[in-house]
């Protein structure tokens, strides 16, 4: 059952509160304590009093029709209704009775220190314990304020949890940490060789891979300790309390070995040291205690370490040198028979018709993730709630696809006849270029439908099957086929439009890496002149090479980008007729299937 958790409110709401509180107090209640303290009698008896000279202070309050007076002591207050009476004051000053005006306390001198000053000085101490626990509760339960201490969650076996049947496309990735599982469960079996785990296993990869899905398939398996914690939660505010964090949570594994201790997004506090003044002192202290208990003169029995980052590069060295992080696993994007994998471990929580072709879905899915792909049956799932069906067709599973690459359908948008008609020459020109070449994936489908991505149409290609290496000669006819929509707007309509932005965008960086990168030009042969950084997020590249290389580069690539453009020219004038068949029909069904396409392309 999830739990849902309000917002915190600001500490100016409960003092206004409170301030709310004490203002109605006073208005309110403190008049009416006062109205309760005052004795009522009538005004013979007043009089009485008066000539018997048992009146102390008198006080008429004529717009409130009233008489309030004291007796001799002044110790209780008593009110009478005033009834017209001239001779009034000569009777109070030959009686001695005070009548200067003063006002006369209605309340108990004592009982008003105690509503004034006690009672608000109360509330506000209680307010303060109140706000004190509730910090205290979120920042961990009654130890929080103990600066230092490890705030690491301990894993809870549950029936519920992930196991390693769960996490499909990454066999590799379980072996290794499979190993791990079987050493902690029978650690004689290979104590009696001589071997020993690595004492930190690292696992590295791109956004969505499963890294962490790992770890928890790891404490589902294990029948020993699991200590749980993400990088970010060892930097603190004090320098000093992250070093202290690390102490205090491998003393809790050390007395609880054998375990496992995960660290989440370890390059948090596992930067490159670079010893510049100004630098994060705090980060740096944590990392140096990190490496001491990892590999300190007391050494860590029992203890193995779990962490997942996608930034291997940006890790210090004395972190994964052999003796701490000892094995790296890497858990890279799945290939087509894992896309297929985890496609059926996630159909399982969704009713899915029988006949899916799932391999077909997951060579449509090339290059997603495990993330991904789960929101792509999840999409698949809601677009036949969407359609009143009670369960997801191959239908519902290759629109979610297009969903995660390119957006929703924008139905709201209407394009003239004239941008329609130069959408379908368009990606029919990528699709044309692509088939009349080899070592082209073959079309899978053509669409001229908007999506909210900001493209107005697009072409998918599908590879057969798993693809590892492409070719120089793969790679030139790919820049032509990106270069194929411009081609067929100049040929047809003699001019250019802003629809191959994302085009020109991809031929370039392909062609960039084909002479930067991949060593495909003659002239500058097999020299490196770019590096790749965070190739798991994204893979930005930077020049390493003078200005004059810089320049010759540009001029290469442009002539590369060049040279296909006007091939994918050449083909597409070769075979205007077909274009046109092919963009008209296109035009009127405005979606077609690859097996549509080529029974056009290949009618005589």
């Amino acid at each position: 059952m999830n739990e849902v958790i309000n917002p915190k409110k600001p500490l100016i709401y409960y003092y206004a509160i409170v301030l709310l509180v004490l203002m109605l107090f006073n208005f309110l209640a403190m008049p009416w304590i006062a109205q309760r303290q005052i004795r009522e009698v009538d005004y013979n008896t007043f009089n009485e009093m008066v000539q018997e000279g048992q009146v102390g202070q008198v006080q008429i309050q004529e717009q409130e029709n009233r008489i309030l007076f004291t007796d001799k002591e002044e110790t209780t207050v008593y009110k009478t209704p005033m009834v017209p009476d001239y001779t009034l004051t000569d009777r109070l000053l030959a009686a001695g009775v005070s009548t200067t005006g003063e006002e006369i306390q209605q309340t108990d001198p004592f009982l008003s220190f105690l509503l004034t000053w006690v009672l608000p000085i109360v509330i506000f101490i209680a307010l303060g314990q109140y706000l004190s626990r509730r910090m205290m509760k979120s920042m961990g339960g009654p130890n929080a304020m103990m600066f230092g201490k490890s705030n690491a969650k301990v894993y809870v076996k549950s029936s519920e949890g992930i196991k390693f049947s769960d996490v499909a496309g990454e066999d590799e990735a379980k072996d290794n940490l499979k190993e791990i599982v079987e050493y902690l469960h029978d650690p004689k079996k290979y104590q009696e060789i001589g071997a020993s785990m690595p004492k930190g296993i690292l696992l590295v990869g791109p956004p969505g891979t499963g890294k962490t899905m790992l770890a928890k398939a790891v404490a589902g398996e294990a029948n020993v300790p699991f200590f749980s914690m993400s990088g970010s939660e060892f930097v603190e505010m004090f320098v000093g309390m992250g070093a202290s964090k690390v102490r205090d949570l491998f003393k809790q594994a050390k007395e609880k070995a054998p375990c496992i201790v995960f660290i989440d997004e370890i390059d948090a506090i596992g930067k490159k040291r670079d010893g510049q003044l100004g630098g994060n002192d705090e980060r740096e202290q944590t990392l140096n205690q990190l490496l001491t208990e990892m590999d300190g003169f007391e050494g860590n029995t029992g203890v193995i370490i779990l962490a997942a980052t996608n930034r291997p590069e940006a890790l210090d060295p004395a972190l994964t040198r052999p003796g701490r992080f000892d094995r790296r696993v890497p858990v890279e994007l799945p290939d087509l028979q894992g896309r297929e994998d985890i496609l059926k471990v996630h159909a399982k929580k969704i009713k899915v018709a029988e006949d899916v072709d799932w391999n077909k879905i997951a060579r449509m899915a090339a290059g997603a993730s495990g993330a991904e792909l789960a929101n792509i049956v999840n999409e698949a799932a809601l677009r036949a709630v969407r359609d009143g069906r009670r369960y997801a067709t191959e239908a519902d599973l290759e629109e979610s696809i297009e969903v995660v690459i390119a957006g929703y359908q924008k139905k709201n948008a209407i394009l003239t006849d004239e941008e329609k008609k130069v959408v379908a020459y368009h990606e029919v020109g990528h699709a044309l270029v692509a088939a009349k070449q080899t070592n082209s994936a073959p079309v899978q489908k053509i669409t001229i439908v908007p999506r909210t991505s900001g493209a107005l149409g697009y072409t998918m290609q599908v590879d057969e099957g798993n693809h590892y290496l492409m070719s120089q000669a793969e790679l030139e006819n790919k820049i032509a086929t990106l270069t194929g929509g411009r081609a067929a707007e100049e040929l047809v309509f003699h001019s250019a439009s802003t629809g191959a932005s994302n085009d020109i965008e991809q031929a370039t960086k392909l062609a960039r890496a084909m002479i930067t990168r991949y060593g495909m030009s003659q002239d500058f042969d097999m020299v490196a002149l770019e590096t790749v950084q965070n190739q798991y997020l994204g893979g930005d590249a930077s020049l390493a090479c003078s200005a004059e290389t810089a320049a010759e580069i540009d001029r290469q690539v442009v002539g590369l980008v060049k040279k296909q453009h006007e091939k994918a020219s050449r083909i597409l004038e070769e075979n205007r007729e077909k274009l046109d068949e092919l963009a008209e029909y296109l035009y009127e069904k405005e979606t077609i299937t690859g097996e549509e396409f080529m029974d056009i392309l290949n009618r005589k």
